[in-house]
């Protein structure tokens, strides 16, 4: 009744013109629709896993040959030393036993730049904060001829492998 009244009074007809009640429909049933929308779209984003698996435990390292006797031989994406010793290989690993800092090869050994352990050519604890030796691991050679590293296989300090 008081559009009529409005109209009567401006004197001027709206044709076609759109009233509050349906811009209010329309914006309701496209925030209904969006909420809609982004649920279903966390509900897949929830059920993929977001499991994440690491690096594979056992890894290939190259042929032996790529390795000189006398090589001590960081490989920083894989947190392994490779260390050839005449016709003998073996692979000791590069993670602190202190809070797991990369540790760099050094001269006299291994040495933590985190927190300053040191460790001898074999990994063993020389000095620092470090509570035991730097583990070794398993070593072989796979039926392709490359070396083999099984980071998951622990070995007692001074174990090599023969090539």
């Amino acid at each position: 009744m008081s559009q009529g009244i409005v109209e009567i009074v401006s004197g001027v007809e709206h044709k076609g013109a759109v009233d509050r009640r349906s811009v209010l429909s329309w914006l309701s049933g496209l925030a209904l629709f969006g909420s809609g929308v982004i649920s279903l779209v966390s509900d897949f984003v929830f059920i993929k896993p977001r499991a994440t698996y690491g690096q594979p435990s056992r890894f290939s390292i190259g042929r032996p040959d790529a390795y000189p006797p006398g090589t001590r031989m960081a490989i920083d994406g894989r947190r392994v030393c490779v260390v050839r010793d005449g016709d003998q290989v073996a692979a000791i690993s590069t993670t602190c036993t202190h809070l797991g800092c990369i540790v760099g090869v050094a001269e006299t050994g291994f040495a933590c730049p985190c927190h300053g352990s040191r460790f001898d050519q074999d990994g063993t604890v020389t000095g620092g904060p470090a509570p035991r030796s730097l583990p070794w691991f398993k070593v072989n050679l796979a039926p392709n001829g490359d070396l083999e590293v099984d980071a998951n296989a622990e070995v007692s300090p001074g174990t090599y492998l023969t090539v």
